[in-house]
């Protein structure tokens, strides 16, 4: 057998904008998730996963849109990276796939598209190799999305496959979606300037497949559609949200106007060299506004935030869908153990269970390893 990776990813900002048409701004991470797969006879896949010991899953390949309610919610993600090659008409003879994922579940890191991603890749270099990673992007987003019940946009997706080590990929999801380029690698080189970046995993596992996540998504299309416009990244200005007659909707939308000016904010600073410490408040801003506005934040994410703050670091923010999963610190090299150390007291303190905390590094997206 073969092995594949593909990362998880973090967003250096740039929360909610992506199915608004908008800006992202992530990196992938060293952490991946391994599929070792090969091609078998007889038209039946079959599925294993370390983190599932005993849970073996088997499928007939052609059968597998009729049993995706019989599926264990863990296999929908790979067998629906299957399935929707099959759809879209790539012969399948049958697979053997071996999962194993490093990439925290439920720490807003998308351990899902790395896992999604990951299969994909493979299926790719096996099954269906004039596959582009356009194309490879919007299949894993479908199984997502389609087969396995998480409302996504192609935000994780795009951010497994594209990222680059020592960069962040300024992400334009209208022009990508549409067919343009729509990316650009950005050098994102902390450690030239003294920096580390500290994810701060709160232990509180985020779900998107619980609602929540979805009724952001419907408040965000319901304020597009009262101001006229195709999504919210069409707004012109922040003043034009004052038409929205929902409350709630129309916090929903500033948050992503604003949260889109944050992302080309940053990314323009780091186009041109800035020291990074310069994007601290912006991130800050960022927190705020997903606290605020778009309320997915938890009170253990804010108490990550506000010790990391305390404690030194020149910005932090939640990352990911929220309601729970990680934060991340911009922090001084030589301060990221107090940093870390102080964070861990706070939540002492608050009663909340100890966090993990872990540096992290751009790195490169979905490959074959072996």
């Amino acid at each position: 057998m073969r092995t594949w990776v593909a990362p998880g990813r973090v967003n250096i900002i740039g929360e909610h904008t992506d199915y608004n048409d908008g800006f992202v701004l992530p990196i992938a991470l060293p952490l991946v998730t391994r599929c070792a797969a090969e091609t078998t006879v007889g038209g039946l896949v079959r599925v294993e996963s370390r983190q599932r010991p005993g849970e073996a899953v088997r499928a007939e390949v052609d059968e597998l849109a009729a049993a995706r309610d019989r599926l264990p919610g863990w296999a929908r993600y790979p067998l629906g990276v299957v399935a929707e090659f099959v759809r879209r008409g790539h012969s399948v003879p049958g697979l053997m796939l071996e999962l194993d994922g490093a990439v925290p579940i439920g720490a807003g890191l998308s351990s899902s598209a790395a896992l999604s991603c990951s299969v994909a890749i493979a299926l790719r270099d096996l099954c269906a190799p004039s596959v582009a990673d356009r194309e490879l992007i919007d299949i894993a987003r479908a199984a997502e999305n389609d087969f396995a019940g998480a409302p996504t946009g192609v935000l994780d997706q795009s951010a497994a496959v594209l990222c680059t080590a020592g960069h962040a990929l300024f992400l334009d999801v209208r022009r990508f979606t549409a067919g343009a380029s729509g990316y650009e690698q950005i050098p994102f080189d902390l450690a030239a300037f003294g920096l580390q970046l500290l994810v701060i995993d709160t232990g509180q596992p985020h779900e998107l497949v619980d609602g929540g996540y979805a009724r952001r998504r419907d408040q965000c299309e319901a304020a597009a559609a009262e101001l006229g416009v195709p999504a919210l990244r069409d707004v012109a200005a922040e003043a034009d949200l004052a038409r929205i007659a929902d409350t709630v909707c129309r916090r929903r939308a500033r948050h992503v106007v604003t949260e889109n000016a944050r992302v080309v904010a940053v990314a323009e600073k780091l186009r041109q060299g800035a020291d990074p410490r310069e994007i601290g408040p912006i991130l800050v801003a960022g927190h705020a506004s997903l606290r605020d506005d778009f309320e997915v934040s938890t009170a253990a994410l804010d108490t990550a935030v506000a010790a990391a703050l305390d404690a030194g670091a020149h910005g932090a923010r939640m990352v990911g869908g929220g309601f729970g999963g990680s934060a991340i610190a911009l922090v001084d090299r030589e301060r990221t153990e107090a940093v870390a150390a102080a964070v861990g007291e706070r939540f002492a303190r608050s009663g909340l269970a100890e966090p993990r905390t872990f540096v992290v590094v751009p790195a490169d997206g979905a490959r074959r390893e072996s």
